[in-house]
């Protein structure tokens, strides 16, 4: 295993796990949403585009990508790209609020070879869900499951982002995944996008973070984390399931509904963005030669973690968390359990935390006045 991490630590020529936002339109307004989602871009990528991005990661030898948003199903191209992807042997993992699948879509999903879907839900109860995703969501998301497990589409994924409310319904979350035959995913909350607003309100506390853990060696083996908790491991001798590195730039990449690449999903920053799909080259020139990604794939310092003796085993934590909590990236992790990352924060200054470049979220609704004629 430490050869492998070593060897993903300096690249490899197509990356594992490519996540694609296909649009910025979103019928919800999620508060902890990573890429601030609500209404479309207008210079979002065409059909067209889109396709040849496709064929470039065909000859590039990806085998599956990651769509999301926004909300992927709200583009009138969503299944014509999905069924292009496949057709170039290129699986397809999307995720949704479920909003968009009726029991038409979910028996055409369900006919569909090489495709995985995500339903995300917060709460497992309409409460604490709804507090998170807006009022209706998790009655949209059950709704969908039930039109999904009735056209037979098989173990779709219950996608869940913990946070310090819910916590404790680990259990519920993984008993409603059971009930449908599906299996559940769950990920750490980042301060990214709009989650950079609410993080200090919703991350789990420090006594959260060990249940997590703890939760985790129990049911790890049937639960999917997308290795969203390897900074928990320095809380004990045994190590949670899957690759404990972060694989920004290395392994993962994001490409966002305008084309733009970036390290990894939760960094949407320009200091993360290594170019576009449009520029000379085209996805693979950025993959292979920018010069961002060639410098993270570079040997890196355990900087601030160096005399910490669970560094092998945390590896630092999560780059995009350090970024926008102001935290320096070769700094400790803002949740590291030693309590560093507390320490840490108590020395960023008000106001000087970046910013995500991008912002789609909807406009305030404007409030109803009354006028009285007197």
């Amino acid at each position: 295993m430490t050869a492998l991490v070593e060897q993903l630590k300096g690249g490899l020529d197509a990356p594992i796990c490519l996540t694609w936002e296909l649009t910025y339109a979103c019928n919800l307004e999620c508060v902890h949403c990573l890429s601030s989602a609500g209404h479309r871009d207008p210079h979002e990528l065409t059909t067209d585009e889109a396709k040849a991005v496709l064929d470039e990661l065909h000859t590039l030898q990806v085998f599956y990508i990651n769509i999301g948003g926004g909300e992927p199903m709200i583009r009138r191209d969503f299944f014509e790209l999905v069924e292009y992807s496949i057709s170039k042997g290129i699986g397809v993992k999307f995720s949704t609020n479920g909003a968009f699948i009726d029991a038409d879509k979910a028996r055409r999903l369900a006919a569909m070879e090489y495709l995985d879907i995500q339903i995300s839900l917060d709460g497992a109860d309409p409460g604490t869900n709804d507090a998170i995703r807006g009022q209706g969501s998790y009655t949209t998301a059950i709704r969908a499951m039930n039109h999904l497990r009735d056209a037979k589409f098989g173990p779709f994924k219950i996608s869940v982002v913990v946070t310090r409310h819910n916590v404790g319904q680990l259990d519920d979350f993984k008993a409603l995944a059971d009930s449908y035959g599906a299996q559940l995913r769950v990920t750490r909350l980042r301060p990214s996008g709009r989650g950079a607003d609410v993080w200090h309100d919703l991350h789990p506390t420090s006594p959260q973070q060990r249940r997590i853990y703890e939760w985790l060696l129990a049911h790890g083996e049937n639960v999917l984390t997308g290795d969203s908790f390897f900074h928990l491991n320095a809380l004990g001798d045994e190590n949670l399931p899957g690759l404990n590195l972060c694989g920004a730039g290395r392994v993962v990449c994001l490409i966002d509904p305008i084309g733009d690449i970036y390290a990894c999903p939760f960094v949407i920053h320009d200091e993360f963005k290594a170019g576009n799909v449009r520029d000379p080259g085209g996805f693979r020139r950025v993959w292979k030669h920018s010069d961002l990604f060639v410098e993270l794939r570079r040997p890196e310092s355990a900087g601030a973690c160096a005399s910490c003796g669970s560094y092998d085993d945390c590896q630092g934590g999560c780059m995009a968390a350090k970024f926008f909590t102001g935290l320096p990236l070769d700094g400790p992790d803002p949740e590291c359990v030693s309590g560093e990352g507390e320490l840490a924060l108590a020395t960023v200054l008000v106001g000087t935390t970046p910013r995500p470049m991008m912002n789609h979220s909807k406009p305030p609704r404007a409030t109803p006045v009354a006028l009285i004629r007197k």
